[in-house]
């Protein structure tokens, strides 16, 4: 019975999880209706929370197939719970990400979750374990932009309009980036089980700095915009356009002089 209920709260949702999740309703619904005194703060907090839920999902999806692949130690580590504070490292998890969104409006989670990899047999679910976060990021890009594609933004208030488009950005841009082969992102590790031993080991020290790696090639002026203009060009394609999700990332950096072409589209 002891045994039972313990397996029961491994993989009962965290009320921190709840409270994000309650926090991104409520600010959603400010943004929806207006209610909010200041626009530019309530997109802040929905986007925000609306990325730490995404976040937590990503960690999730790692986690639940190492369940399935072998890795019956999960559960115990709270991982199941989509509680952010049991993952291994908050700076790398929620803390970096958040400041990425800030600084650059670039969606890129951090690792988190450690999964005990010799647990696992068979290269395909090592691979599919670290393809999992980022299919994550994929289909909640999806979910974000559905409104667009499917043509039903009619009724849609501008700014929560905005503030989608600007969270399918930073979405898209968290899965395109996190499937290169950087070593320490998913791209590498889902590639990782097929290299030789000899490569393995002499990429290993990198691993650490690969996220910062990318981050810091993105602030290179031609290849950030580059990327962003495929970025673009794939939102454009599932009917998000450019000025939807530039006037999203405006509304959310409320702390700076606001564009007034976007304080004119919202009022309309």
């Amino acid at each position: 019975m002891t045994t039972a209920t313990s397996r029961h709260s491994d993989r009962r949702i965290s009320p921190v999880f709840l409270g994000i999740v309650a926090v991104m309703t409520v600010t959603g619904w400010a943004v929806w209706t207006d209610f909010a005194s200041s626009p530019g703060v309530a997109v802040f907090l929905f986007v925000t929370s609306a990325w730490i839920v995404s976040l937590c999902l990503h960690e999730y999806a790692h986690a639940r197939t190492a369940l399935h692949g072998g890795d019956i130690t999960i559960g115990a580590k709270g991982y199941l719970t989509l509680n952010p504070l049991k993952y291994t490292h908050a700076l790398l998890s929620i803390v970096l990400p958040v400041l990425f969104v800030i600084m650059g409006g670039i969606g890129l989670p951090g690792g988190a979750v450690f999964i005990e990899r010799g647990r696992i047999k068979g290269r395909w679910k090592h691979s599919v374990i670290s393809a999992a976060g980022p299919l994550t990021n994929a289909l909640f890009a999806i979910v974000c932009t559905a409104p667009f594609w499917l043509g039903a933004l009619d009724g849609v208030p501008p700014v929560f309009r905005f503030a989608l488009a600007f969270l399918a950005l930073l979405q898209l841009t968290a899965a395109i980036l996190n499937f290169l082969p950087v070593p320490g992102l998913d791209g590498y590790g889902v590639i990782e089980p097929w290299l030789s031993y000899k490569i393995r080991r002499q990429v290993e020290p990198y691993a650490p700095f690969g996220l910062l790696a990318v981050f810091g090639i993105l602030f290179i002026p031609e290849v950030n915009h580059a990327f962003f203009d495929a970025i673009d060009a794939i939102l454009r394609g599932l009917g998000v356009g450019q000025a939807e999700t530039y006037c999203g990332q405006d509304f959310y950096r409320f702390w700076s002089e606001r564009n007034p072409v976007c304080d004119s589209i919202a009022s309309q």
